[in-house]
């Protein structure tokens, strides 16, 4: 049995604008008295419309481009966002919304989360360094370091400091790189616990 193709609706048509109705304006393309029928988009908005005849719809369509008059970095942007169907993204780990930070343990046994939010290293020394009794474990390392107890002025450390540095100091020791380096962990100390108190203040 032979089939004849029936090829008078292979092309595809542009539907009447159905809020046009039988009182649709006038083709808005420059003198045409056809009724406009069609809508096409005045801009990228896609807000407003002008009503064209079929014949004007099609040349209108033919020759606009959405993406006219965009710069290189916007044109980046809208391919960056239709990657993705135009919804937000955000890096694992990194810039995730905060109400998800600090709620996901992820198993990672080879490591891929390393150096993001979902590092188990970075989420333990996180949790160590979590503040007890208003303090920060690095703070009351420093404390130790120091011989200081809390409270703290940052007069009484700053005292504490001249006292260490004149009597640890490379060069009040002959150039003990013992004491070299038990006056690097005291500046670091002394560091931790100057702005522990700043902030504070």
């Amino acid at each position: 049995m032979n089939h004849r193709r029936n090829t008078e609706h292979d092309s595809v048509q542009a539907r009447p604008d159905t809020c046009a109705g039988s009182h649709s304006e006038p083709c808005a393309w420059g003198g045409c008295a056809e009724a406009g029928e069609y809508r096409a988009p005045k801009d990228r908005d896609l807000a407003e419309y002008h009503l064209f005849c079929l014949e004007h719809v099609r040349a209108y369509n033919a020759g606009w481009d959405f993406h006219a008059n965009l710069t290189i970095d916007e044109m980046e942007a809208e391919i960056r966002s239709a990657a993705t169907w135009d919804r937000p993204t955000w890096k694992v780990g990194v810039s995730s919304p905060r109400f998800y930070r600090g709620q996901t343990t992820i198993r990672d046994p080879f490591g891929f989360g390393a150096g993001t939010e979902f590092d188990a290293a970075a989420q333990q020394k996180a949790y160590e360094a979590r503040p007890r009794g208003g303090r920060t474990t690095a703070e009351n390392a420093a404390l130790k370091t120091l011989d200081l107890t809390a409270p703290l002025t940052l007069e009484a450390l700053r005292g504490r400091y001249k006292t260490l540095v004149k009597r640890h100091h490379p060069d009040a020791n002959g150039g003990s790189p013992e004491a070299e380096r038990r006056m690097k962990i005291i500046n670091e100390a002394y560091r931790t616990l100057r702005l522990a108190i700043t902030d504070a203040a």
